[in-house]
């Protein structure tokens, strides 16, 4: 696509007010989310020295969203998804700021950081599905791709900043001041939210999906497992978006024991290395929110979720800085290239009126999938490096790639060209 086409494209996109609106809140609040998580994982190691206890708060933190992330899905289908995603934001900014009070008065423990982590996690996890499902009412269809792409360009800029705003508040003064500033950020959120509800009081809602009769909770859950088990292109994708989650992506929720025991650094390797993976991570968004259609989706995300493997492969293999770096990098860019190829298809090839609970499935997998991952593999590491459970992993990451590259010609004809309502 030529550079000019795909400007107009994010421009256009943008000029949007109601996306315009949720991008600019969001990218504040993301800031502070990512100045809280890399400070999460630094103290942890500092209280502890310990990857079971770094996996174990990582595990706290991203795996509530298997048992509350189907339920938030439910919710995102029938209720007003900005209202959600308010009351949302309100509760987690109580909850960082009470992480910030405990750890600057000097009275937090791994076990009050855990419980607070636990609790911020279910309060995301119910959140996620509303948050993926309200894009698709602020921009056309037309518009989707481009937006989604966005949406990970703000997500990875906030990775770039937010820890290097951290390494900076921790060295400088006290990670506690990391908590105070996410709990401040969220009022960002909450402000374009209340903008967004005043010009257009619909707009938390898909006016688009034909709603049967309500069921129960259950049978709604069941209902969206079945549609995306069943779904031929939905499914196989999946199901390797949960296997390479497991496997391959918990190397993020470890990443300050490598600063530490591979690196032999600190709180300003970590910030690095973090914030590389996001310098990698806004390039790829924005080549990716540069494309338009749906033509090539299926190659771009099978390729990309190779490409996180390889990545892998070669961070665990060295113990030389600038290498460990320059491997962080790529693997940003092509963590958001699988990713955001990942949710677009979902985004397109979806049934509105079960938008919420398939998005809620791909929440629940990217989020609860290096939960698991990072607690197996952060375990383990404590008793032969964390080197090799990574490594591991990225080859039976790569093993289910090929498995579902032999089925790449039917996921085409099912995704990048769905039937309207699919």
């Amino acid at each position: 696509m030529p550079a000019a086409t795909g400007t107009r494209a994010i421009l256009r996109t943008l000029g949007h007010p109601d996306y315009g609106l949720y991008t600019l809140g969001n990218s504040v609040s993301l800031i502070g989310m990512w100045m809280q998580r890399v400070s999460v994982g630094w103290l942890t190691w500092d209280l502890t020295h310990s990857g079971t206890w770094l996996g174990a708060v990582a595990f706290a933190d991203l795996f509530p969203t298997v048992f509350i992330g189907l339920i938030g899905g439910v919710a995102a289908d029938r209720l007003d998804r900005v209202r959600i995603i308010m009351a949302c934001q309100a509760t987690a900014m109580v909850l960082a700021a009470a992480m910030g009070v405990l750890t600057l008065t000097g009275h937090v423990t791994v076990g009050s950081l855990i419980v607070l982590v636990l609790l911020g996690g279910l309060v995301l996890g119910f959140n996620q599905p509303s948050r993926l499902a309200l894009v698709s009412s602020l921009v056309p269809r037309e518009n989707l791709t481009t937006a989604v792409a966005i949406n990970s360009i703000v997500f990875n800029i906030a990775r770039f900043v937010g820890p290097a705003l951290a390494g900076l508040v921790i060295v400088t003064a006290d990670v506690g001041w990391s908590f105070v500033a996410n709990a401040v950020s969220y009022l960002a959120m909450l402000a374009a939210l209340i903008a967004i509800r005043h010009r257009n009081p619909g707009a938390g809602r898909d006016l688009s999906a034909v709603r049967p009769a309500r069921s129960g909770l259950a049978a709604d859950i069941g209902a969206g497992l079945a549609y995306a088990a069943r779904h031929p292109g939905i499914g196989p994708l999946l199901a390797l978006h949960l296997v390479t989650s497991i496997m391959v992506r918990p190397v993020l929720e470890l990443l300050p024991g490598f600063a530490d025991h591979v690196f032999q650094g600190g709180a300003d390797t970590l910030a690095t290395l973090t914030s590389t993976v996001g310098v990698g991570a806004v390039i790829g968004g924005w080549l990716l929110a540069r494309r338009s259609g749906t033509e090539g989706l299926v190659t771009l995300v099978l390729a990309s979720t190779a490409g996180v493997s390889l990545g892998v492969l070669c961070f665990v293999a060295t113990d030389v800085l600038w290498v460990g770096i320059a491997a962080a990098g790529f693997l940003g860019g092509v963590m958001v290239a699988s990713g955001v190829g990942l949710q677009t298809v979902v985004q397109l090839a979806v049934s509105p009126a079960m938008r919420g609970r398939v998005l809620s499935l791909h929440g629940l997998i990217f989020r609860g999938g290096p939960a698991i991952g990072a607690l197996m593999m952060g375990t383990a590491g404590d008793f032969v490096g964390l080197r090799w459970p990574l490594a591991a992993g990225a080859v039976v990451g790569l093993a289910m790639v090929l498995l579902v590259a032999v089925r790449a010609a039917r996921l085409r004809a099912a995704i990048e060209l769905p039937a309207e309502g699919a």
